[in-house]
């Protein structure tokens, strides 16, 4: 089957007149109106999905001019006053190369290259490569890192690249290494490098608050990752590319910021997501942009920001959220000329409120300066109870009191689940508990399994179809896949 993905970047045809909004309404000020509502490790070699190009239309739009300066759209400044981008020039980048071949090597791994191309972009800005000691502490302990000026910015997440004994021995005293991706190409140098020690058991505890085991991020990265920690500014030497099919949805902070401002955005907000879209997660996202027009803006822009890297093995594979997402669109559930999908490159640490903040600190970067939040935000099941293993409402709630996240409105939202009395989903009234349905994530993948339908009106047809014929496959796969029995 053929996916024809038609997720494309459309110009809105919103007014050229520049609206000026109460500071209620926008920048610093939170909005508190709105009320609460494994690695995909089995690598298929061919993936049952194809994509075509994203088509980006050249701007056809005149920039918004106000007192002789252009307006920008987005609202909001990266972390740190200006967005990082450490892709070298194409004119120096053999020379680059050529430097890197003599320099000591660093393997990395499918989920260290993610981050490259997390850091490279920018989405961490104003981090400008893996972290030193200083910046690791920063970020373990307090959850932020002082900047230059004095002030704080929100880092969450240590962005670290571990090595072994071995790898240690080899660098020596070079204060420069190259870094070499999963196929052997090189991807970066590392400059004026620090290496220090992994203690891997405080970075897990206070990652995740949890040390159990079965914790995906931690079983398929930090377990098997050597003892030391290498930090140094990164040069990357190419762009970052997967040739998955679907490297054109991979927009960079500066790409997306570029596109806010030729649809004329007045108001972007962002919604985080690593499953299928179904008419509940619709529902928050159109109501979202509905308020906002309540509010006084003229143009809020959707980011439907599919989570690309790392994720545990039992999530719906990216290429197949992708095309579910295309379908959603095709079928008008979410309006293509306000909707921009695009794919956030970074690994899944499934940390609940501790990595909520780098999903909200990451759009910042990218231009947004509305982010939704809902019910336990990275968050999954226990690994070894039966229970959550964040506090489903604490998510939200610290965004609301997250150090560097002061200039991002917050959006909260109530609960949506699907309501028998008139067949679709809606936000939930407790004063009817008796007629909703609430389907889990657990429950959605069981349908799809067995080939079982939804209530109508849970999810576009279309979407759904590709999610049964994405476990139509798994079930076609599996009998090649019983182990060989031998004496």
């Amino acid at each position: 089957m053929s996916l024809s993905l038609t997720i494309k970047l459309h110009l809105a045809s919103s007014s050229s007149s520049h609206l000026t909004l109460n500071t209620h309404h926008h920048h610093a000020k939170k909005v508190t109106t709105f009320e609460t509502c494994c690695y995909n490790a089995k690598i298929r070699p061919k993936p049952i999905y194809s994509t075509n190009p994203l088509i980006i239309p050249a701007c056809r739009v005149r920039p918004r001019v106000q007192c002789g300066a252009m307006v920008k759209s987005s609202l909001i400044d990266p972390d740190g006053g200006a967005l990082v981008d450490l892709v070298v020039p194409e004119s120096v980048r053999g020379a680059k190369i050529i430097e890197a071949e003599t320099l000591p090597k660093v393997q990395l791994t499918r989920i260290d290259l993610e981050w490259v191309h997390v850091v490279g972009e920018g989405w961490a800005s104003p981090l400008r490569g893996f972290m030193r000691e200083d910046e690791y502490l920063q970020s373990l302990h307090f959850n932020s890192l002082r900047v230059k000026d004095g002030s704080f910015v929100n880092m969450s997440l240590p962005i670290v690249l571990a090595i072994d004994d071995e790898t240690k021995g080899r660098i020596g005293s070079s204060s420069h290494v190259a870094l070499l991706g999963p196929d052997g190409d090189f991807v970066a140098i590392l400059r004026s490098v620090e290496i220090y020690k992994h203690n891997k058991e405080e970075r897990i505890a206070r990652t995740w608050g949890s040390t159990a085991p079965g914790l995906p991020y931690v079983e398929e990265v930090i377990t098997r990752a050597g003892n030391w920690l290498i930090g140094g500014d990164l040069e990357v030497l190419k762009p970052i590319k997967y040739n998955d099919g679907l490297d054109d949805y991979r927009l960079s902070p500066k790409q997306l910021r570029e596109e806010f401002d030729k649809r004329e955005a007045d108001a972007v907000f962002a919604f985080q997501l690593r499953n299928p879209v179904h008419n509940g997660h619709a529902l928050l996202m159109n109501d979202t942009r509905k308020r906002l027009l309540e509010m006084g803006y003229k143009n809020p822009i959707l980011l439907l920001h599919p989570l690309g890297g790392f994720t545990k093995v039992d999530d719906v594979p990216l290429d197949v959220r992708m095309e579910q997402h295309s379908k959603v669109l095709e079928d008008g559930v979410l309006d293509p000329e306000t909707t921009i999908v695009a794919i956030f490159p970074s690994p899944m640490h499934y940390a609940g409120p501790t990595e909520v903040q780098w999903h909200a600190k990451a759009r910042i970067n990218a231009g947004a300066n509305f982010y939704i939040v809902g019910r336990d935000p990275a968050g999954m099941g226990h690994p070894t109870e039966k229970r959550d293993l964040y506090d489903p409402d604490h998510g939200k709630k610290v965004l609301s009191m997250a150090p560097g996240l002061e200039k991002l409105n917050i959006l909260p939202f109530r609960v949506a689940a699907y309501d028998t009395k008139v067949n679709k989903m809606a936000f939930f009234d407790p004063t009817r508990a008796k007629d909703f349905l609430f389907i889990s994530g657990t429950k959605m993948r069981a349908f799809a399994r067995s080939g079982e339908n939804p209530p109508e009106g849970f999810m576009c047809p279309s979407g759904w179809n590709v999610l049964v014929k994405y476990y139509e496959s798994l079930q076609a796969e599996e009998p090649s896949e019983q182990p060989v029995l031998s004496t």
